[in-house]
């Protein structure tokens, strides 16, 4: 079974202490009830940045253009209870967009400090990738899920080369439904 090809972008701002990251209460739909980052699923044809720019209007109806998405890395989730539910994230940083966040009918988002981010409330594997793609690692994670869909089995890294920039992120114009 394919795994289904979705994005997520974690937007990011300086404050006062440091650095704060905008997270969502998700409201609907897949993750109910867990505060997730902004995103969702390619859809057939289009492109990861496209769909990441759409996501992003829907659930926080800001505006990010694709040149202020930094790539950051991919998230291979895997399901082995439920294969249905596998999906290959690519996700994204960005510190420029143009309107204020504000709740939708699937997200309400919040502020979070980046070194403080609500694992409790989060998906389990939140907390083995996230933080390390928030200070700057560039790296293609596998998560392996165990069987009761919400604690995490394994995870596995392949960091990015260090003399590969950002630009050439190899997934940026993969297509959905392919």
């Amino acid at each position: 079974m394919t795994a289904d090809p979705v994005t997520l972008c974690f937007f990011l701002r300086d404050s006062g202490p440091g650095q704060e990251v905008l997270l969502g209460h998700k409201r609907t739909g897949f993750g109910r009830g867990k505060v997730v980052g902004v995103g969702g699923h390619v859809e057939p044809g289009e492109t990861v940045l496209a769909a990441t720019c759409r996501e992003v209007l829907e659930e926080v109806n800001v505006t990010v253009a694709p040149e202020d998405l930094l790539p950051a890395g991919t998230v291979d989730f895997v399901f082995p209870a439920r294969p249905e539910w596998n999906m290959f994230c690519t996700v994204f940083l960005t510190r420029r967009w143009l309107g204020e966040p504000s709740e939708s009918d699937e997200i309400t988002p919040a502020w979070h400090p980046a070194d403080q981010l609500p694992t409790a409330l989060m998906w389990a594997d939140a907390e083995h990738w996230l933080p390390a793609l928030l200070s700057g690692r560039r790296t293609d994670v596998t998560v392996v899920l165990a069987a009761d869909n919400e604690n995490v089995a394994s995870v596995r890294y392949a960091d990015w080369p260090a003399d590969v920039p950002s630009s050439s992120f190899p997934n940026a114009a993969v297509r959905g439904g392919e």
